[in-house]
């Protein structure tokens, strides 16, 4: 069974930093892409970053280029994504995925977790 758990949520003040983690089980991690996906409240799902199956390539939307980076520890199965520079509109419960292929490009994820809620306020 495919088990993904996020953790490293909290409460942060505009401008300061998270790091997140997803520990992955009961496939083989580092066979395929991973993902974040985040949503902020009362809005939709909004896809974040992915990375490839080696970490060699990443991917993000426009408007969390510089200030996320996404990466991955095959030798722990687990993923993570650093926040720096964060904003209130960043305020979301923040999800990992796991895509369908080994590349990232799919934009197909066929397992999540359960999410861990960031929220950022002064």
């Amino acid at each position: 069974e495919v088990q993904l758990v996020e953790s490293g949520g909290g409460l942060v003040q505009p401008g300061g930093s998270l790091r997140l983690s997803c520990a992955a089980s009961g496939f083989t991690f580092d066979d395929y892409a991973m993902s974040w996906v985040r949503q902020a409240p009362g809005k939709g799902l909004e896809w974040v970053s992915a990375i490839n199956w080696n970490g060699d390539n990443t991917y993000y939307t426009e408007s969390m280029k510089g200030r996320f980076t996404i990466s991955r520890d095959n030798a722990k199965n687990t993923l993570y994504l650093q926040m720096n520079s964060l904003k209130s509109e960043d305020t979301a419960v923040y999800y990992c995925a796991k895509d369908v292929n080994y590349d990232g490009t799919s934009g197909a994820l066929d397992a999540w977790g359960q999410g861990t809620l960031v929220t950022v306020s002064s």
